[in-house]
C-alpha cells in the first residue's frame, strides 16, 4: 500500500470531483444515477487494515455528502459497502495466500471475475443508498428499479475507470 498511496490519493480526489461536478447532475429517466466514486473502495487492496478501510470509506462518503447535501447517506452506505468488500471478493475467488495481498482490478482478477465482483459491489451500494434515501421498504419496487438502473449505468463506467487506472 505504501507505494500506492500517491495513486490512491489522486484517485480519491479525482473520483470525488467527478462525482460531485458531473455524476451528481446525471439522472437518466429518473432511474439511473452513476456512482463513480465507489471505485475507490472497490479498488483498495485486500490486505488493508479493516479499521483503516472503514475510516477511508467513511471519509469518502462524508466528502461526497458535504458537496451533495445528502446528510450522511453516502457515508453510511460507503461504510456498509466496505464491510461487504471482502465477502463479495471471496465469493468469486479462493481465499488463499495468493489472494490475501491483491489490489482488485482487471489485471489481477481477469475480466470475468472482476466484472462479477464489480457488479456485485455496485449493486450492493446502489441498493444501500436508495434504501437509505427512501427509508421505507414500502417503496421496494422503486428501490429495486433504481438499483438495477444505476448498477447498469455505473458498472461499465467503473470498468472503464479500472482499465484507465490500474496497470499490471
Amino acid at each position: 500500500m505504501n507505494r500506492n498511496i500517491p495513486l490512491f490519493t489522486i484517485l480519491y480526489l479525482v473520483l470525488v470531483l467527478v462525482q460531485v461536478l458531473i455524476c451528481n447532475r446525471i439522472d437518466l429517466f429518473g432511474v439511473a444515477v452513476p456512482f463513480i466514486f465507489i471505485y475507490f473502495i472497490i479498488a483498495l487492496p485486500t490486505r488493508l487494515n479493516r479499521m483503516l478501510l472503514y475510516t477511508l470509506a467513511f471519509f469518502l462518503g462524508l466528502t461526497v455528502d458535504i458537496f451533495s447535501d445528502t446528510a450522511g447517506m453516502n457515508a453510511l452506505a460507503c461504510v456498509l459497502l466496505s464491510a461487504a468488500k471482502t465477502p463479495a471478493l471471496y465469493a468469486y475467488i479462493p481465499k488463499d495466500d495468493r489472494t490475501l495481498d491483491i489490489i482488485p482490478s482487471i489485471a489481477s482478477l481477469g475480466w470475468i471475475v472482476y466484472a462479477k465482483y464489480l457488479v456485485t459491489m455496485t449493486a450492493i451500494y446502489c441498493f444501500l443508498i436508495f434504501s437509505i434515501e427512501y427509508f421505507s421498504f414500502g417503496s421496494l419496487g422503486g428501490i429495486l428499479l433504481m438499483t438495477l438502473g444505476s448498477t447498469l449505468l455505473t458498472a461499465p463506467l467503473l470498468m472503464a475507470v479500472d482499465s484507465l487506472t490500474m496497470r499490471k
